[in-house]
């Protein structure tokens, strides 16, 4: 049968229709409320960036739209030529649907203060073990309050943020295809290919096997 898809706020036209009902969609973060309050029986999932539901596509937004359509091309025509047209398009291949609307990373990077450069200088040591205590130190500040502080500005621990940091640059690393998976993850910082694994599968939801460039 037919696929469906939508793009941004175009599933409210969808769940107008009545195609999504008992199915679940996703849309842009700013009409997430306005959908949910007209189209009580669509599962919105609204920090999703792509949403699959049978036949039936939604993406969050128009940058989503783009990932929506690499995932419809890899679905027809393979991993292959999807991982050709991102690269065409300068474009990641690819944000899993799951991946939320909001980084937490340019959260981080927005926060106003004094935690930024500390961000630069994780970036820029990946392979360091970056505790708590030696993150307290760089930030001239004690380990207990240096965390309470660190969470209140940027909305993650510590540990949490540095490990969004390594998934990130490993992300880019894995996208790149130009060095092993073992070295990702060296030089990463998570010491081994099964520490990040189990990152990736916690804040992207595949592994790093899929996003290595063929």
């Amino acid at each position: 049968g037919a696929r469906v898809a939508s793009v941004c706020s175009g599933s409210l036209l969808l769940a107008a229709t009545g195609l999504l009902n008992g199915r679940r969609a996703t849309t842009h973060w700013s009409r997430s409320e306005q959908f949910a309050r007209a189209f009580p029986q669509v599962q919105l999932e609204p920090d999703h960036i792509y949403v699959n539901d049978g036949p039936i596509w939604t993406s969050a937004g128009i940058s989503a739209g783009i990932d929506l359509a690499l995932a419809l091309i890899a679905e027809d025509l393979g991993e292959r030529l999807a991982r050709a047209v991102a690269r065409q398009l300068v474009v990641y291949y690819r944000r899993p649907g799951g991946q939320s609307q909001f980084s937490a990373l340019n959260e981080m990077d927005s926060a106003r203060g004094r935690f930024k450069p500390l961000l630069d200088h994780v970036r820029r040591n990946l392979g360091a073990p970056h505790r708590v205590g030696d993150l307290a130190e760089h930030a001239c500040m004690s380990p207990r309050h240096f965390a309470r502080a660190f969470q209140v500005e940027t909305g993650l621990t510590p540990a949490k943020a540095v490990e969004k940091l390594r998934v990130e640059a490993a992300r880019a690393a894995l996208e790149s295809g130009a060095v092993s998976m073992q070295r990702v993850a060296t030089e990463c910082g998570f010491g081994d290919t099964e520490r990040m694994r189990r990152s990736f599968q916690r804040l992207l939801g595949v592994p790093p096997s899929s996003l290595r460039a063929r």
